[in-house]
């Protein structure tokens, strides 16, 4: 097992499971994670697992500790995420989820570039399929946008990685850096996949349409294999700092408007990434840790919050704010677990957010990125209004929808429960986190000052909600869909089209009946009796010039085409032009 790459059985594992079903197929799949983690435990520091190919050698796993942590949390949330969906006995989604979590492993441990990109066009086909499996229309159209947005994503980072060999002569996974084509290429990829704006929507696009289920796996894996790559290649990257800066307070603004509850969280996601990239972008062993702390306490408290609203949907068919409310009563496991994620991602004290998000603001600080930390503040602020206050609210509390479901059934309420107990746990005992993080940690989040601003900027959070709410000034939740970036090619491709409609078409159609109509007409009249023909051309058109009547040129035309009515041509016109053409070609090699 320590020399086994982790996303072996994963991709086993949905192999197998495919030829099973009922338990048995559900201990194949829940034993792949745990199976995964262990390996990831055991892998001593260093290991190296290898494949020929070529001339050269895949680097199929390397560990060192940056790659560890991501790891085991994508192990973690794996085993949460698998024994939340027992009741989806849909073959297809289970075995993409596993294809996908094993494609996030796989990136995870990659010790070449080649190896690294395999796996991450594996992880966007898989997870297309688990957009895929919602089977909705919904879900179908979303799917499509998601891969040809990951698939051109996936060509930027193959041209750089290319570029790069073809410059380095190297393979290997290292700090690449916005150096040359080759670097903002690879960027670019990975901006992709890590929803950094512009590029950003098919996220919240997507991970709506997904089923119950589905949409847990796909909060934790492709953003978060983004973060980790983009740590590994790109750390330091001032360009960082103000892109993630960006990505944490433009989402809080969409989020408020937002109607579907698993679109408020896709939006609150893309903040959250936005923290671990500041942290990135810093580049200090402070900013580094905080990223990869958040990264790892993020998967949990988002899985929990996807968790939260699956249950709910799976319960009553229904994800909109406009649509729920009331729930707290006939869903209170739900709704408690919920509220722990909730505090989780707003960085309460005593939840594991605090002690994430308290390192990269920190570290902002000890750069004196005074803007910068400002826009973090902010977002802070931002998502507990609309993750941290909206989400619970409209679910569980605000008007009462009248429904009353069932609680949530068993493995639901231990997978959130599981879920519920870590996000208090790391934010109690923070220090088994910080002692698997990269660098040594001397951090202490748990200060007076720490402490203090953080309730300050809660607090004034829950009273501008509180305020906006009883003077009717928060926006009403409205049955639409948002567009956002995606507009260009949601309506802007259509603009485009009909535009292109407009314009090329009538050339087309002209060129169409030119050459695919006219012209082949033209020739098939002409071979059909070529002498005769070639006869009439000549032969009548001397006469027309002589200055014949219609009379005489009419009986010369029928005279010509009795005599060749009966004839047999041994030249086809098929071999005719084939002639015609190499004399040509014959010429041409003869002239060059």
């Amino acid at each position: 097992m320590t020399s086994l790459p982790p996303a072996l059985f994963f991709l086993a594992a949905a192999l197998l499971s495919a030829f099973f079903k009922g338990n048995l197929r559900r201990l194949i799949l829940i034993a792949a994670p745990i199976a995964g983690l262990c390996a990831v435990h055991l892998m001593p520091e260093g290991a190296v697992a290898t494949l020929p190919f070529l001339d050269m050698d895949l680097v199929l796993c390397e560990v060192d500790r940056l790659n560890r942590v991501f790891g085991y949390i994508f192990c973690i949330v794996s085993i949460l995420a698998v024994l939340f969906a027992f009741q989806n006995e849909d073959k297809g989604e289970s075995s993409s989820a596993l294809i996908y979590a094993g494609g996030a492993l796989g990136v995870t441990f990659a010790g070449d570039f080649l190896t690294l990109y395999v796996f991450w066009e594996l992880m966007a086909v898989a997870s297309t399929f688990v957009v895929l499996s919602a089977r909705t229309k919904e879900s179908r159209s979303s799917a499509f946008r998601y891969v040809l947005v990951h698939l051109a994503g996936g060509l930027l980072l193959l041209a750089g990685i290319l570029l790069r060999y073809q410059a380095t002569g190297s393979l290997a996974v290292e700090f690449v850096g916005l150096e040359g084509l080759s670097g903002y290429l690879i960027f670019a990829g990975i901006a992709v996949n890590a929803a950094i704006p512009p590029l950003h929507s098919w996220l919240k696009d997507a991970y709506p349409a997904a089923s119950w289920s589905g949409a847990v796996f796909l909060s934790a894996f492709t953003t978060k294999s983004a973060v980790y790559v983009m740590a590994r290649t790109f750390p330091g990257t001032e360009l960082l700092i103000w892109l993630g800066a960006i990505m944490t307070f433009v989402p809080i603004f969409y989020a408020v408007l937002e109607n579907d509850i698993r679109g408020v969280l896709s939006y609150s996601l893309i903040n959250q990434v936005g923290f671990m990239m500041v942290g990135i972008g810093i580049g200090s062993a402070l900013a580094i840790n905080g990223a990869v702390a958040h990264a790892f306490a993020h998967i949990l408290y988002k899985g929990l919050l996807f968790m939260s609203a699956g249950a709910v949907m799976y319960r009553t068919g229904k994800t909109r704010c406009t649509d729920l409310g009331g729930l707290y009563t006939s869903m209170p496991f739900t709704c408690i677990c919920c509220i722990v994620g909730a505090a989780s991602i707003s960085a309460f004290p005593l939840f594991s957010g605090f002690v994430s998000k308290s390192m990269i603001v920190s570290a902002a600080g000890y750069e004196h990125l005074l803007l910068v930390w400002l826009a973090l503040q902010f977002a802070s602020a931002g998502v507990f209004h609309h993750a941290g206050i909206k989400v619970p609210f409209f679910m569980f509390f605000g008007h009462d929808s009248g429904l009353r479901p069932k609680e949530a059934p068993w493995n639901m309420k231990l997978a959130m429960g599981i879920a519920a107990a870590l996000c208090i746990g790391i934010g109690v005992f923070p220090q088994p986190l910080y002692n698997i993080l990269p660098f040594p940690v001397e951090y202490v989040p748990y200060t007076g000052a720490h402490v203090v601003d953080q309730l300050q900027i809660l607090m004034f959070g829950a009273l501008a909600f509180c305020l906006l709410m009883l003077s009717g000034i928060y926006p009403a939740e409205i049955r639409s869909i948002n567009l956002d970036t995606d507009w260009f090619y949601r309506k802007g491709a259509r603009l485009f089209y009909a535009a292109c409609d407009r314009v090329l078409n009538p050339i087309n159609s002209l060129v169409q009946k030119a050459l695919g109509s006219g012209l082949p007409d033209m020739a098939h009249r002409f071979l059909s009796e070529p002498a005769g023909n070639l006869e009439k051309l000549v032969v009548l058109g001397y006469l027309k010039h002589q200055g014949a009547s219609e009379e005489e040129l009419e009986r010369r035309r029928d005279r010509i085409s009795r005599r060749y009515r009966y004839l047999a041509y041994p030249l086809g016109g098929g071999v005719l032009l084939s002639v015609m053409f190499l004399a040509l070609m014959s010429y041409l090699y003869i002239v060059r």
